[in-house]
């Protein structure tokens, strides 16, 4: 069976971290499904998905290592062609990825007591997004 969830929230851009976990397992248990894996998807190409320890030490540091994998200030040719600013924004999400998948088991996604599923959205302004959320399963 598979069961379609969306999660909708506003971001304030520039490497803004949002805990979807939360959300997530909300939706996993809603499925009333038992075991199988929920595939979370961010449409859009300046829009990330990963899990880190969500605590604010780690929110920065991702900030500081994103900044310097892609910094901001670089002459990006794809600013150069459209003029909005966003060539960083595309390369991180690129980096990063738009996708993850986590295994559930009697109902219960298998993170570790640690992990979060975090969405990062590194577009240079605010947006609004709309995460896809699928769980497959029996």
């Amino acid at each position: 069976m598979i069961v379609t969830e969306y999660v909708e929230f506003q971001t304030r851009g520039n490497a803004d971290m949002i805990d979807i976990t939360a959300d997530v397992k909300d939706a996993v248990q809603k499925s009333g499904l038992d075991a199988g894996v929920v595939v979370i998807f961010a449409p859009g190409a300046t829009g990330a998905l990963t899990t880190i320890e969500y605590e604010p030490g780690l929110v920065e540091d991702m900030k500081w290592a994103l900044e310097r994998v892609a910094p901001k200030d670089r002459d990006y040719a794809h600013n150069l062609r459209w003029g909005d600013g966003n060539g960083h924004s595309h390369i991180r999400a690129s980096i990063l990825g738009p996708s993850l998948t986590v295994p559930f088991i009697e109902g219960k996604m298998t993170l570790g007591t640690w992990q979060q599923i975090v969405f990062l959205d590194l577009d240079n302004r605010p947006r609004s997004r709309k995460i896809v959320v699928q769980i497959m399963g029996e």
